[in-house]
């Protein structure tokens, strides 16, 4: 079954929040999740809180970000340091 990096809507009515979660994409948008990775609070000048480590592991896994979520990994720095292992373990596979 894919996984997705997406995100969860919390917060009440009109102040919304979000929680930056490891989901099968068949799980409703609200439902199971497997971690959270993150928050993120738009009506806080963007607040950002992400945990790099961890989003790369899954990205690494193979889970599939959700042009939201992939923005969001972006801004955090998670998908440049995704990239930069990706290349590092090809040049070392090269190496050999």
């Amino acid at each position: 079954m894919p996984v997705k990096i997406r995100l969860k809507r919390v917060g009440a009515k009109k102040q919304p929040q979000y929680r930056i979660v490891v989901a099968n994409s068949t799980a409703s948008r609200d439902g199971k999740f497997k971690e959270t990775l993150g928050h993120y609070d738009p009506c806080k000048d963007g607040s950002l809180v992400l945990n790099n480590e961890r989003a790369v592991k899954w990205l690494h896994d193979g889970a599939q970000p959700t042009d939201t979520a992939r923005s969001l990994l972006k801004q955090s720095g998670a998908i440049e340091l995704f990239e930069q292992e990706k290349a590092d373990r090809k040049a070392a596979r090269a190496a050999k």
